[in-house]
């Protein structure tokens, strides 16, 4: 037992392995980085190719996907021409309730058709089967009752049989019997002949038409004595609507027509039909003087004519002789059933359910008037060809235009190639397939729309990607930044200032340093765009700053320096405005620079506002050969207020959508009763981050009075005690 375990366990080991190798090769192919970056194309490829197959195969659910199209024809565009050459006799309800149960007698039929002679029809087809002797017929009436009565049997001799009545009157008619093809021998199955002499020139018409083996009809007495046989054989489809049928067929190696063909054969009172074929097949059929052109195997397509509705008469009727004296004179005149218990009815294109016989008198009619459907034997490659160039099309357009104009551009050309095809039938009586042509092209379309959003999702996850890699480089670089901000909370007494950036990195910067007893150095500067990029230039420009200042060096000899190291920096395109300055808390006097900054806003204890104007480029445009191209002011600001501010202060929305602007500032210092440093700027900030969801630009502002010129000591923070251990605690 341990043994085949051991075996069982090796064999479904060895089935895993070779499942896991698949597997390998499959992801191995599709990671392939051509396969990779073609795959839509590929797969377009793929199912492009599927259906082309599929359509060349044409089974029966791709023929009824084509269906839909040749029937939505004569839905749309109804056949109604009025038919006065064509009755139909109707084995109807009160037929069947004047005579009985059907089949009926021969002698009531051999009355119907005497009636119908008297007014000289072209042809009388019956779409009927006598393939048995009439069993109220004397003869069969002794069989079945086995009389021996000498009298009886002699008057019942006397009395003409019913099959021998019916056979005199079907021979002084031009009668057409129906016969029917078969794959399978039955009753009434013998080796019959047709009526009709069918030539064919140009090759063996037995080669292109439908064969049948064998074939079910009339008594052969009966057959004998008619002018034609006629075939009711359908082209029989999965849905059973009867859209065609073939105008000859083999049966048993002899041809026969279709029933309405020979009716006109019979009406026209010709012997011979013939057919032209070439190397694909037939031409055209002729009974002179009507051609009918064909398909390659003798098929046309029914155009159904509702006026034929209208053609009905009732069996009863014409046994009583009741209709008027010319109403059958050279007209076809067709008998067969329209009763629902006799289930001689078919489906048609229409949608309706009729009789089987309206589907001969239809015939007869597209014959007679030459405007039956045509289905030419080229039109499919066509059809084929034409699908695969728009379906390319479709597929192309589904990766190059965007999804909301692309699905309109598809239902629109689909609208097209619709009406097309109803042009087409309505103006030629062609039928043209585009049902499936436009299953071909949607489901195209669809693969490349569905393939796309997988490339176009792949790229949106990498973009995320990116993206999260990036904020988090942002996050990383904007808390390197903060950390330059110097801590000016000693200072706070006369000089205040904030940053809020509008991203995670800001180009605004400022800083303020105490270089000696009581001198300080301040900037307030804004760099030209923002992001990672403009940080890093502040930074830089920053550093240049703060180390010049450490120095000591003179205001232009700072000024000068960091200009020149900014352009020798390289940052292409970028510049810096920049107000720098030093100031003395004690004397009140301030020495600045402003290099192609914002106004600075000056204000006394009265609030009257002055602005001093830039009077320098921005640090970055142009190099300075000399530290006398760097002019400075000095100003005494005892009483007064000095204020800086970058541009986003100024361009900064109010909750009205007004920007705020230099009268936005003067508005927020003349509605304070005291003013500090610190108070004036958180003022001016919070009056623009009110909870805007995003700022329009990095908000930076600094203020600077001598109210107060005195430094803010800061209390050092006392260690915690030590924590006591219990003895306890102690190992």
């Amino acid at each position: 037992m341990s043994e085949e375990k051991n075996t069982e366990e090796k064999k479904v080991n060895k089935s895993k392995e070779f499942l896991i190798k698949i597997k390998e090769v499959f992801n191995n192919f599709f990671s392939h980085p051509i396969i990779d970056k073609n795959i839509n194309y590929i797969s377009f490829s793929i199912v492009l190719i599927l259906l082309i197959l599929l359509r060349l195969q044409n089974p029966e659910f791709v023929k009824s996907i084509s269906n839909i199209s040749f029937d939505s024809y004569q839905k749309i565009f109804k056949y109604n021409k009025k038919q006065d050459n064509i009755v139909i006799v109707d084995i109807d309800e009160p037929s069947l309730a004047k005579f009985g149960q059907f089949p009926w007698s021969r002698n009531i039929f051999s009355e119907i058709l005497q009636n119908i002679n008297q007014n000289n029809p072209k042809a009388v087809g019956l779409d009927i089967f006598f393939s048995e002797k009439d069993k109220q017929s004397p003869e069969e009436i002794i069989k079945t009752y086995s009389i021996e009565d000498s009298y009886t049997l002699n008057l019942l001799n006397s009395i003409e049989g019913h099959d021998a009545k019916f056979q005199k009157i079907l021979k002084e008619t031009k009668s057409v019997l129906a016969v029917f093809g078969s794959l399978v021998p039955t009753k009434g199955t013998f080796d019959r002949k047709g009526k009709a002499r069918i030539f064919a020139k140009g090759g063996n018409i037995k080669n292109y038409v439908y064969n049948y083996k064998y074939s079910l009809g009339s008594l052969p007495a009966l057959e004998k004595n008619v002018k034609g046989l006629g075939s009711i054989n359908y082209i029989t489809q999965s849905d059973a609507v009867v859209r065609s049928l073939p105008l000859i067929m083999v049966f048993n190696e002899k041809l026969f027509p279709t029933f309405g063909l020979e009716m006109i054969r019979v009406g026209e009172k010709k012997r011979t039909i013939i057919t032209n074929l070439n190397e694909n097949g037939i031409k055209n059929i002729t009974i002179r003087p009507y051609e009918f052109k064909t398909d390659k195997n003798s098929l046309i397509w029914v155009k159904y004519n509702r006026s034929i509705n209208s053609s009905y008469i009732s069996a009863e009727k014409v046994f009583e002789g009741n209709f008027d004296n010319d109403f059958f004179k050279d007209k076809y005149v067709l008998i067969g059933a329209s009763a629902k218990g006799l289930f001689d009815t078919v489906k048609i294109p229409t949608g309706e359910t009729v009789p089987g016989v309206q589907v001969h008198a239809n015939v007869i009619e597209n014959l007679l008037n030459n405007n039956f459907l045509k289905r030419n034997d080229g039109i499919f490659i066509f059809e084929l060809i034409l699908s695969i160039i728009i379906s390319i099309a479709a597929f192309i357009i589904s990766q190059k235009i965007k999804p909301k104009y692309s699905l309109s551009i598809i239902f629109a050309g689909l609208i097209i190639i619709f009406v097309i095809g109803l042009l087409i039938y309505r103006l030629r009586s062609e039928l043209i397939d585009v049902s499936y042509p436009m299953i071909m092209i949607s489901i195209t379309f669809l693969t490349g729309l569905y393939f796309r959003f997988l490339e176009e999702n792949k790229i949106a996850l990498q973009n995320l990607q990116k993206e999260a890699k990036l904020l988090k480089e942002r996050e990383l670089a904007g808390g390197v930044q903060k950390s330059l901000f110097p801590d000016i909370s000693a200072f706070e007494n006369f000089v205040y200032a904030k940053n809020i950036p509008a991203r995670d990195v800001s180009g605004d910067y400022f800083d303020v340093m105490k270089v000696g007893p009581e001198e300080y150095y301040f900037t307030l500067a804004d760099v030209s765009g923002k992001g990672v990029k403009a940080g890093m230039y502040m930074a830089k420009a920053s550093s240049i700053f703060r180390t010049l200042s450490n120095l000591k060096f003179p205001l232009e000899r700072v000024v000068f320096g960091v200009n020149n190291e900014i352009i020798e920096a390289k940052f292409k395109g970028m510049f810096v405005t920049a107000v720098f300055g030093k100031f003395n808390p004690k004397t009140g006097d301030l020495t600045f620079i402003n290099a192609g900054h914002e106004s600075i806003m000056l204000f006394d204890k009265s609030k009257k506002f002055e602005f001093i104007q830039s009077d320098l480029p921005p640090i970055g445009i142009m190099k300075y050969f000399a530290e006398s191209m760097v002019k400075s002011n000095t100003i005494n600001i005892k009483d007064k207020t000095f204020v800086v501010y970058t541009d986003g202060v100024t361009e900064g929305y109010l909750p009205n959508g007004k920007e705020f602007g230099a009268e936005g500032v003067e508005n927020v210092v003349k509605e304070m009763e005291t003013i500090t440093p610190k108070d004036l700027v958180e003022k001016v900030t919070s009056t623009l981050n009110w909870g805007i969801p995003k700022l329009r630009d990095d908000i930076t502002c600094m203020a600077i009075n001598f109210d107060n010129p005195n430094e803010i000591e800061k209390k050092k923070k006392r260690p915690p005690p030590p924590k006591e251990v219990k003895k306890d605690e102690v190992k």
